[in-house]
């Protein structure tokens, strides 16, 4: 399955939403789509689903088009919004059969309890939805969209408000069911770019700022800022950093604890010397790797 999206404009009055977007994925490939509020990602995603038509450009699904009158297109699409629109007077499996009603799913039981079961809601699906947590109504969502075995998964923002258990279960369900499907996420959270997606497309001011791998993403920056964990076995005078060649900063997490940055300068060296110069014991001093968060700072800055 593969997406194309090709010079795609979107105009809401005199206000550009999207200014020529274009990239292509394939089957197999999770995409993150990052931006800041009003970048134009929940557009992006509804002309894809053909939900909103655009000013100009196309968007290709298998070489089809996308034309918001076209059902075939359309079955080939799971589409879970942001606010995962669900009718929480309804019994889980009773929502589900509603769902498998619209696609009109051969032999619907089933597949009803075969999505129950990849979605780990065996011990909920005789629960009305609105009784459920925020986790499980997310992955009565994410049993909507997959329903139908669609070929394209869309998920926006698919685990904005989950605890860090329902974390881990979405983004290894999302994991499992990737490998013969074409995922697009859209997300604030740089974490979940990291830990699920082989591609980022970050859009800003509705166009695309990058397009490229979570680790080279990540070493994008013009000026690369490095960080750098310190520890001291004992409280340390004051000001002790302010005259350091190549700080830029630093923060305290810690009574002995800081996180230091510079601006591509090692300052593992001066660290020691400034220990032993104060006769302190140094306990930890280490560089962190680069952070997606500074990349994408810089680039829709």
């Amino acid at each position: 399955m593969s997406v194309i999206v090709e010079d795609v404009f979107k105009l809401y009055g005199n206000q550009t939403a999207l200014d020529n977007i274009s990239f292509s994925v394939d089957t197999g490939c999770i995409m993150g789509i990052l931006g800041p509020n009003g970048a134009g990602k929940s557009t992006l995603l509804r002309i894809i689903t053909g939900y909103l038509i655009p000013t100009s450009g196309t968007v290709k699904i298998n070489g089809v088009k996308v034309d918001p009158d076209n059902l075939e297109i359309k079955k080939m699409i799971g589409y879970l919004p942001e606010n995962n629109p669900l009718y929480h007077d309804l019994y889980v499996r009773e929502y589900l059969r509603l769902a498998a009603g619209f696609y009109k799913i051969p032999d619907s039981k089933k597949r009803i309890e075969e999505i129950i079961d990849m979605t780990v809601l065996s011990s909920e699906a005789f629960k009305k939805i609105g009784s459920l947590s925020k986790g499980y109504r997310q992955r009565v969502g994410l049993a909507q969209a997959m329903l139908h075995d669609p070929a394209l998964l869309i998920l926006d923002e698919p685990t904005a408000g989950l605890d860090p258990a329902q974390l881990v279960e979405i983004r290894q369900l999302i994991r499992n069911i990737s490998s013969d499907k074409t995922v697009l996420i859209s997300t604030h959270i740089m974490q979940e770019v990291e830990a699920l997606c082989d591609k980022v497309l970050i859009l800003n001011h509705g166009k695309v700022a990058a397009l490229e791998t979570p680790e080279k993403i990540k070493n994008i920056s013009s000026q690369k800022i490095r960080t750098f964990l310190v520890e001291f076995s004992d409280a340390i005078p004051d000001k002790i950093f302010d005259h350091m060649k190549g700080l830029t900063k630093y923060d305290q997490t810690g009574d002995q604890k800081f996180i230091l940055h510079s601006a591509n300068e090692d300052l593992r060296p001066a660290l020691f010397h400034l220990a032993v110069k104060n006769n302190l014991t140094l306990l930890t001093l280490q560089e962190q790797g680069s952070t997606m968060e500074h990349s994408f700072l810089e680039i829709v800055k």
